[in-house]
């Protein structure tokens, strides 16, 4: 009789276990959109952090040429992931990872010197709430949009480099300017877990309006002492961040 029981038990835990499985696995898939006037080169250092902890990492380069492009992009890459991943979004990227949030396989979300949108809600429109320091933005006749060059050191990258900061503003991503007007329709945070890097010394955003956002959101926060470039400035922060969430999410 015993062991009848014993086989019966054993049997309902191996119907059981896909049921709860795909809730179960650990997160190991960390997808990261980056944001406008930047590249995914950006975030190697992270990256090579990440995958030194056994992290999968895969960086996503959106077009920038509208929302919807962008989180076309995202969607594109989490669908080729294995599993459930954590989408980690930076300055206009959390606008993207918003959006593209939604998507089945997201567990979680990690914003760093992120916008973090609410429905209804463009990039411009948080911008104007409380405007960040920098006056540098200007756009093309086409309605792209730029950082001058003159200012993007002290306005985007501080902290980094002389010579590391005058190569970000003279090979930086243009944005559509549609892309920063486009509105938020079902943000993701509203249903999955989410954490937030305030990057204390930001011109590009606010960082009131980044922890304001956060707040918002039910975010964990964590504050660093770094330009909007904490990506590059501060790697072992940000990747330090990353993986808390996701062991969080794993657990």
């Amino acid at each position: 009789m015993r062991k009848t029981r014993i086989l019966a038990a054993t049997l309902l835990a191996l119907v059981a276990a896909p049921l709860g499985q795909a809730l179960a696995d650990p997160i190991k898939n960390v997808v990261i959109v980056h944001g406008a006037l930047a590249d995914g080169s950006g975030w190697r250092k992270v990256f090579d952090l990440l995958s030194a902890k056994g992290f999968n990492v895969t960086v996503v380069q959106p077009p920038m040429t509208s929302l919807g492009d962008d989180v076309a992009a995202t969607r594109r890459i989490l669908e080729l992931q294995d599993g459930p991943s954590l989408l980690v979004g930076h300055s206009y990227g959390g606008m993207i990872v918003t959006e593209a949030g939604t998507t089945d396989n997201v567990a979680g979300l990690v914003y760093v010197a992120a916008f973090q949108p609410d429905a209804g809600e463009s990039l411009l429109d948080l911008a104007a709430r409380t405007p960040a320091a920098t006056n540098g933005i200007a756009a093309t006749r086409d309605g792209y949009l730029y950082l001058d060059p003159k200012v993007f050191a002290q306005d985007f990258a501080a902290d980094l480099p002389e010579q590391e900061a005058r190569f970000m503003a003279h090979s930086q991503v243009f944005p559509a300017k549609a892309a920063f007007e486009t509105k938020i329709t079902a943000p993701a945070w509203k249903n999955k877990k989410s954490w937030a890097l305030v990057a204390t010394e930001d011109r590009a955003i606010h960082p009131e309006l980044m922890r304001t956002m956060a707040r918002r959101a039910g975010s964990e926060q964590v504050e660093v002492k770094a330009s909007h470039a904490v990506f590059l400035s501060q790697p072992a922060a940000v990747a330090a961040l990353i993986e808390k969430a996701a062991t969080a999410l794993s657990d």
